[in-house]
């Protein structure tokens, strides 16, 4: 079930929470001592009360990403300066403006049916936003991101939902989180804004809704200090949004953005992950190591002993720097060029699902729409799907 029923637990939790369904006088400093002593209402799911943060990771292992769907918006997507799609004259722009189809139920049972246990679904906000200060988002979209996010979790899926290109390479274009690095205020007084009404609206959703604070966002233009220290108070904003909302929301796992969600960077000590009072937060990566064989043609093949060597010190990074202390890991997006040479690419999948799966994280593929067939629920390349799925079931 999406949707937690409100029984005598809640009333504790309210009566513990002065002002829980209210951000005006929300205390969040004792959430995971309450949380802890509230037993589970009848028939509600386990995430939001008895499951920690890493035993939720390794159960939503693997996972699927709605790629170029509720993430599109107009913009400079191959970075030669000119915006590549916009919607006809007087239209909004819409989940089928990168060419794929309308999201169905379908899709997602069918998902659940071929072994993939979470869906990440990136949204991007940015052209359905109003003005300052209010930024207000437009009823439509956000209705249009609840009926997909209900589809996948009465298909017994976990979710993901984040803010996607707000942030990301285009700042020219519509990417504002970026602007952080010249007006940090103004930002932050948007993305709490944005935020507020993302996790407002979800709050009463159950524990398999997860919160990603955004998506590829660094500060290349800043001192790399500074860089690191502006993302931090980013996600420090958004956890701080999240645990002072009504309903679930102080008790929600959340997903914090690396730098760049870029592996090595974000193994940096110049990272911090925010203080939560509900211990409740796991880092946000992904991995397209090599660039030019995940993301290009240039490379077609991959599986060498070196390369295969390399994976596995990078995944053992990201255990020694996280897992190892206590921080669960979600690999957001991995993929592999569509052209390249198809026993490559399942070896490359099949091989980071098992390494991820041995350290407890979760992996998720990501799908434009050129691998799974949206429409008759077939994929392209041999083998794909059992590379993912079988590798988690071993």
């Amino acid at each position: 079930m999406k949707r937690l029923i409100c029984g005598a637990a809640a009333v504790l939790m309210l009566a513990a929470l002065p002002g829980c369904g209210s951000r005006e006088s929300a205390n969040t400093d004792d959430v995971s001592a309450i949380v802890a002593t509230i037993p589970p209402p009848p028939g509600t799911d386990p995430a939001l009360y008895t499951m920690t943060s890493a035993e939720v990771a390794a159960d939503m292992i693997p996972g699927w990403n709605l790629g170029n769907t509720l993430d599109v918006c107009i913009a400079d997507r191959d970075g030669d300066g000119k915006v590549n799609e916009t919607p006809a004259a007087g239209e909004e722009v819409t989940e089928t403006l990168w060419g794929n189809v309308m999201t169905s139920p379908e899709l997602f049972t069918e998902l659940k049916a071929q072994g993939i246990k979470s869906v990440r679904i990136p949204v991007t906000w940015r052209d359905h936003t109003g003005e300052a200060p209010t930024y207000t988002i437009d009823p439509e979209w956000m209705a249009r991101v609840h009926e997909v996010a209900d589809y996948a979790l009465d298909a017994g899926l976990y979710v993901i939902i984040n803010v996607h290109h707000d942030g990301g390479g285009d700042p020219r274009f519509g990417a504002w989180i970026r602007d952080a690095s010249k007006d940090f205020d103004a930002v932050e007084e948007r993305y709490t804004a944005v935020w507020t009404q993302i996790s407002d609206s979800f709050a009463d959703y159950s524990g398999k809704l997860i919160f990603e604070s955004m998506n590829e966002v660094g500060f290349d233009d800043m001192n790399k200090r500074d860089a690191y220290e502006t993302l931090n108070k980013l996600n420090q904003t958004f956890v701080d949004v999240v645990r002072n909302g009504p309903g679930n929301d102080p008790s929600r796992h959340l997903l914090i953005a690396g730098y760049w969600t870029d592996t090595e960077m974000t193994c940096s000590d110049m990272f911090k992950m925010p203080e939560d009072p509900a211990g409740r937060c796991m880092v946000s990566v992904h991995y397209y190591t090599p660039w030019e064989f995940c993301t290009t043609s240039r490379q077609r093949t991959w599986g060498t002993d070196r390369e295969v060597a390399r994976m596995k010190s990078d995944i053992s990074k990201l255990s020694k720097t996280f897992v190892s202390a206590g921080v669960p890991v979600v690999i957001g997006e991995y993929g592999m060029g569509a052209g390249n040479d198809p026993d490559s690419r399942v070896k490359f999948a099949g091989t980071l699902t098992e390494l991820c799966r041995a350290q407890g994280i979760p992996c998720f593929f990501w799908d434009n729409g050129e691998e799974l067939d949206r429409t008759d629920f077939t994929w392209t390349t041999e083998g794909l799907l059992q590379a993912i799925t079988g590798a988690a079931d071993e």
